[in-house]
Formats: C-alpha cells, sequence, structure tokens
C-alpha cells in the first residue's frame, strides 16, 4: 500500500474521532495538523504520526485525545504503530474555530433565544430553599443524558450553587479565548458560578452583574446543539428570574415544592411569576412527599397534598393546565447521589426517587417545544 493511500484511510479513521468537549469530529473542527506515514512498504507495517492542535495548551482533555487519536490510527490495516505530534492552535485557528461554532459568526449570541432554536428550555423554580430544586435538577438531566438526549446544565442559582457538586463537576470550562467550552459529567454539559469563585467565597452581587453574568453563560459558553437547557434559578422571584424571562422568553417554569402547606404557599409565588413574564408554567414537582417504612405504610413526615394544591392554584391563576409532574420520596439514595456527584437515577435508577424522576424527565423531554419566539412561515392573504 502506498503511503498516499494509507494517509488517506488513516484520516477517514480520524474523522471518527470526537472531541471530548465540543462533541465533534477533530477533522471537521481543522484540529488534525498534518498526518505523516513511515515504512508503508514494510511487511511489519507503517509508523504514523498524527499532528493535532489543541484549542488551548492547557487541555485538560489531551490524555484522552491522544489514546483516542492512536487508537483510531492503530485500528487501521497497514498501522503497526501510532504516535501523536501535539501542537495548539494560533490566534487565528481559534478565531475560525469559535466563527464556526458560532454558525459563522464570531460575535457572541444566546443561541435558545434566536427563532430557530429547537432547544427545550427548562427554569426550575422554588418559593425557598431546601426543598431540593438542585437535586431535582441534577437527577433530570442525568436522566434526560442517559437517554441519549443532548442536556446541558446552568446553574443560575449564584449565591447558592451546588450543582458542580451533584454532578460531579471538579473543574472549570476551558476557555478558548472569549468562549467557554463547558465541562461534561454523566453526559450533560454543565456551568456553574460556583466553577469561578474559590471554595468558601460567597459570590457578593447585585442585580446589574447578574444579569450580566447570566448573559454571559448563555452567550458565551459553547453549548452545541442541545435538546434540553435546564435552569437552577435561585429561590424566590429575584433578579435572575426576571433576568432568565428577558433572555429567553421561550422558557418555561418547573415549580419545585415540598407537601408542607408553607411551603407550597411560597411555591406558588414563584409559578406566578410567569403571569407577569409571559413564561410557561410546565408542572410541579413534590420533593420529600413521604417516607416509606419497612412494612410498606407512608410516613408523611411534611404533611400531604402541597404539591397538588400548588398545581391547581397554579392552573386557575394562569388559566391553563398545570399538572403534577410527579410526586418524589425520601430517599436516602437521592441524598447519597448527590453527595458523591453521581445522581441517583444512574448509581441506583430502581429506587423509589429514581423511578419518580426518570418519569418526570421523560414527561418533559417528551414535550414539544412552545411556538413563543419562533418565526411561523405564514404570510398575510
Amino acid at each position: 500500500m502506498s503511503s498516499t493511500d494509507l494517509e488517506s484511510r488513516v484520516r477517514d479513521a480520524l474523522a471518527e474521532v470526537i472531541d471530548p468537549e465540543i462533541r465533534r469530529p477533530l477533522t471537521e473542527l481543522d484540529m488534525i495538523r498534518s498526518v505523516e506515514v513511515a515504512g508503508a512498504s514494510d511487511d511489519d507495517g507503517a509508523h504514523v504520526t498524527v499532528g493535532v492542535d489543541l484549542t488551548v495548551a492547557g487541555c485538560p482533555m489531551k490524555s484522552t485525545l491522544v489514546r483516542d487519536v492512536t487508537a483510531a490510527t492503530e485500528a487501521v490495516d497497514g498501522v503497526a504503530r501510532a504516535s501523536v505530534d501535539l501542537g495548539v492552535m494560533t490566534a487565528e485557528q481559534r478565531q475560525q474555530l469559535r466563527s464556526k461554532l458560532r454558525g459563522g459568526s464570531g460575535d457572541p449570541v444566546i443561541p435558545f433565544a434566536q427563532p430557530g432554536s429547537l432547544t427545550k428550555v427548562y427554569a426550575i423554580a422554588s418559593g425557598k430553599g431546601g426543598v431540593g430544586k438542585s437535586s431535582v435538577t441534577a437527577n433530570l438531566a442525568a436522566a434526560m443524558a442517559a437517554d441519549g438526549l443532548s442536556v446541558g446544565v446552568l446553574d443560575a442559582d449564584i449565591y447558592g450553587f451546588s450543582v458542580p457538586r451533584m454532578l460531579g463537576v471538579d473543574r472549570q470550562p476551558t476557555r478558548v479565548d472569549s468562549m467557554l467550552l463547558p465541562p461534561i459529567a454523566h453526559g450533560v454539559k454543565v456551568v456553574s458560578i460556583g466553577m469561578f469563585v474559590p471554595e468558601g467565597q460567597p459570590v457578593v452581587w447585585r442585580g446589574p452583574m447578574l444579569h450580566r453574568a447570566l448573559e454571559q453563560f448563555l452567550a458565551d459558553v459553547f453549548w452545541g446543539d442541545l435538546d434540553v437547557l435546564l435552569l437552577d434559578l435561585p429561590p424566590g422571584t429575584g433578579d435572575i428570574a426576571i433576568s432568565v424571562a428577558q433572555l429567553l422568553p421561550s422558557s418555561e417554569i418547573l415549580v419545585v415544592t415540598t407537601p408542607q402547606v408553607a411551603a407550597a404557599e411560597v411555591a406558588e409565588r414563584a409559578g406566578s411569576v410567569a403571569t407577569q413574564t409571559s413564561q410557561g408554567v410546565v408542572g410541579v414537582v413534590e420533593n420529600m412527599s413521604w417516607l416509606e417504612q419497612q412494612d410498606g405504610s407512608r410516613l408523611e413526615l411534611f404533611g400531604s397534598g402541597g404539591g397538588q394544591a400548588v398545581a391547581d392554584r397554579l392552573a386557575g391563576t394562569l388559566g391553563t393546565e398545570v399538572p403534577l409532574l410527579g410526586q418524589v420520596p425520601l430517599d436516602v439514595a437521592v441524598r447519597e447521589g448527590g453527595d458523591g456527584g453521581t445522581p441517583v437515577v444512574l448509581t441506583a435508577p430502581e429506587s423509589p426517587g429514581a423511578r419518580v424522576l426518570q418519569g418526570v424527565a421523560r414527561s418533559l423531554a417528551g414535550r414539544r417545544r412552545g411556538l413563543a419566539g419562533r418565526r411561523l412561515d405564514v404570510t398575510p392573504a
């Protein structure tokens, strides 16, 4: 076999190697700098050196890239040994990459606010803290990703960020000049302010700074083609909730509450904000609904009926159906999964809490994207 033929076959094989952060083929991203073949006519096979240009010098996934490129190259008939020569993209190459990822424009835009976006955007809200909103968010994301969907999570709870821990993310996004490539955990792309502040340091920001941070996370991060984007909102109806409605007019609210009457009353306010922001409320999730006893009976530690009450009152306020999507029981496995960085839908998918969360995830994933903010192909008669 000639060197030219073998080089062509190697390049075809490299077209199947996916960048672990951007989730596109290396050849499409112009990361394959060169393919050099030595000893193609030898009976023992050729030695192929593949030149790969990393997006940044400190790319955290370079060992994965080296492994995958090596494996793909050595799987080609006629290749006895492969090696990888790592380089770094020039500023011009990075500019071209950013332009390609942004659809030909180098300027950052919020992709989910564009008329042609097909991404379902759900803002996970609660009236008060401590009801398990972030745990629900992390598990819904992991469950959807496990079902084969492309999922992103934006931890918009600026003051009480906890999603990185719950999804086991322990590194910052990779910075390609002004573009951020989010880390991926359990198949979910994750971005949080918690990735940018020292451990234990509080975030002391006011409204304009919060709005700008949210805008940057939506526009400067390369999310790719997501099926679903989940936003973990801070408790209540403050600046972030208003900014989400402004920046993502097609987003829908998912309310998380507990059965307790006091929590349910506050949760209703979080959903009622939709009347002022023109958002839809996709439904209610009741968390910590009961503790199942060994004899099969249920101990309702926080009372009962709060989730259904919130759904019914929101339906009356909004004039549309607001379903109670699920009641998640108190489950030690849910808490252990959150503390350990692997959601319960993955660690114990048959547990009571996991089954309910999987059902909620599938009901949300199966919904059609609303028409709000989309361009309709109609003309006046």
